[in-house]
């Protein structure tokens, strides 16, 4: 589907020569070749170096707020303050380079001061899915060797039966805690830094001296663990910081493709704001979101649980510029009733990504908020969050791809048998990308690492095609496309014909055991509020545009939103066992 509303001028640039301006000689994208771990690699050769100089870079944006959450409002000097009070107490604990320092909240304005303080000391935070059970949250601890763990009050009473198990474990900082925790490594995370309301009033003080180099280590993300335990991704500063200015370059593209010159850095514009819908311990909030905020001075506007009408009144009052973080979301702002009763007026963008998306959203976002950019894009755990980004006419001419690589990092479709062969424009293989802001290694997984990371590149199990242009289309997980008698069928392909349906809101395609065709295709649906539809009407509708093998033999309707893992990713095996009695 190609918008036949685009200017016949555009665009006034390809892709590569938009990235070559802006990565030139002098330009803040400005590129430079390093070696990291023996390969050379392209590198923003203007990125701030360390995390550390990212929390100084944000206090220079002074009483602008930076953290809402509730009625509770934090601004870049408080902020920093309090990250440097917490940081001096980790440095008095002990805590030090390499050392790993565990996060387990959900989004309060806490998470990030403890992250901050503990990577600005050259520690290795490990961000814990705050959804996890206590025994996983258990398996993180003890998986990342884990010296200090900061937590909120829900997530130590998951875990507390669980401590005697993390023998590595000396300190643990409780927040908001509702009485007095007897336990001799507790210590409530108040006495040290206070409540978020009164961070400005500490002490102004700097953060204690630390040598920290770009390619040290800094974070460890744990895979969203969809097959076997969790993974432990080892990242450094300088792959977290790498969307600092991907976001920059990206941004200013879109300019070049329409014939614009970019917009030169406005002091006296008003402040970016963005609803964070997706959790900080995600690659997402943390990588791609928090940390470009921070450096930028935007707006953090937290939720303590996502709610759509809540979200409608916080885009109103905190005047929003970019909501989103997965498809359902940026469908759920569409289609509510009660969206026209807001002043939603103030968004620019609502993008998304962590799963695939309807090409039909691009043009419903663009109809329902005339004012707002669509925009997606891919990555991964393993990427520390974004290697391609989509948006403004780019998205909008071609709503089925995620858009083509940033400037530091190249992609490539190999041979998925055989993980070598390099196929050409279009044709579907595996995805291999490689950058700057691939990770390290798996902690404590050598074997998988060795599988995984191959001379720079991350092979990502993910079916794509790249076109001549650069423009990356994922098909499917590769562990997700079904063979149904010999025949492939890509879910996404199936999935994105039932989105198309108009009582459709959430749709996924698993495969159903079959003693003779090996597969069939299953459908798990959500509908919108006040739609209705029948089984057979939405095989109907499928077969309508899919050859007869693809459409789904059964569909089974799910009555909330489809279950997704902290990625935004679909869990799949939940779904597929609503079809275990049948095959």
């Amino acid at each position: 589907m190609t918008d036949t509303t685009l200017p016949t001028t555009w665009p006034a640039m390809s892709i590569a020569d938009a990235h070559a301006a802006l990565t030139a000689p002098g330009m803040p994208g400005e590129m430079e070749e390093v070696l990291i771990h023996g390969v050379k690699t392209r590198v923003w050769k203007n990125l701030p170096p360390s995390l550390r100089s990212v929390v100084e870079a944000g206090r220079a944006h002074g009483e602008k707020v930076f953290l809402v959450y509730e009625d509770e409002r934090v601004t870049f000097e408080a902020f920093h303050r309090a990250v440097a009070a917490l940081a001096i107490q980790l440095a008095a604990d002990g805590v030090g380079k390499g050392d790993r320092v565990a996060v387990i909240m959900r989004n309060l304005p806490e998470w990030p001061v403890a992250f901050y303080a503990a990577v600005s000391l050259g520690a290795i935070v490990t961000p814990l899915n705050a959804w996890w059970t206590g025994e996983e949250l258990e398996y993180g601890l003890t998986d990342s060797g884990t010296k200090v763990v900061l937590v909120d009050n829900e997530r130590f009473e998951r875990l507390r039966e669980h401590l005697p198990n993390c023998p590595d474990l000396e300190k643990i900082y409780v927040s908001r805690a509702r009485e007095d925790i007897a336990h001799p490594l507790v210590t409530k995370l108040e006495t040290v830094i206070g409540a978020p309301p009164s961070w400005g009033s500490l002490a102004d003080q700097a953060l204690p001296d630390v040598d920290i180099q770009p390619d040290d280590d800094a974070t460890i993300f744990y895979t969203s663990g969809t097959t076997g335990r969790p993974k432990g991704a080892l990242a450094t500063h300088r792959g977290v910081n790498s969307n600092i200015m991907a976001a920059v370059v990206i941004g200013a593209r879109a300019f070049l493709r329409r014939g614009e010159t970019p917009p030169q850095p406005d002091p006296a514009a008003p402040q970016s704001a963005a609803l964070l819908s997706v959790p900080f311990f995600h690659a997402t909030g943390c990588i791609a979101i928090l940390n470009p905020s921070l450096a930028g001075g935007a707006k953090l506007v937290m939720m303590h649980k996502w709610d759509v009408v809540r979200a409608f009144e916080l885009i109103e009052r905190e005047r929003v510029t970019l909501a989103g973080g997965v498809p359902t979301i940026a469908w759920q702002l569409i289609e509510h009733p009660l969206r026209e009763k807001y002043d939603l007026s103030s968004l620019q963008s609502v993008s998304y990504g962590g799963a695939p998306s309807a090409p039909e959203l691009v043009r419903k976002i663009k109809e329902t908020f005339p004012k707002s950019s669509p925009g997606n894009g891919w990555g991964m755990t393993e990427t520390c969050a974004t290697v391609t980004n989509h948006g403004a006419e780019d998205y909008a001419n071609r709503p089925d791809s995620c858009g083509p690589a940033v400037p530091v990092s190249d992609l490539e479709i190999r041979d998925a048998a055989d993980g070598v062969t390099v196929l050409g424009p279009n044709q579907v293989g595996e995805l291999w990308a490689r950058g700057p802001q691939v990770v390290k290694l798996y902690w404590n997984k050598p074997e998988a690492t060795v599988q995984t990371f191959v001379d720079g590149w991350v092979r990502t199990g993910d079916l794509a095609r790249v076109d001549e242009e650069g423009f990356c289309f994922i098909i499917d997980r590769a562990k997700d496309m079904l063979i149904r008698g010999g025949e492939n069928i890509y879910c996404i392909e199936v999935e994105n014909i039932l989105y198309d349906h108009p009582a459709v809101m959430d749709a996924a395609v698993v495969g159903i055991p079959h003693r003779t065709l090996g597969e069939e295709p299953g459908a798990v649906v959500t509908l919108k509020q006040g739609a209705s539809a029948t089984e057979a009407e939405l095989r109907a509708h499928v077969a309508e545009h899919l050859a007869a093998f693809k459409v789904p033999v059964q569909v089974k309707f799910w009555h909330e939103t489809l279950p997704r893992n902290a990625n935004g990713k679909i869990l799949k095996n939940e779904l597929k066992k609503l079809f275990a009695d049948l095959g």
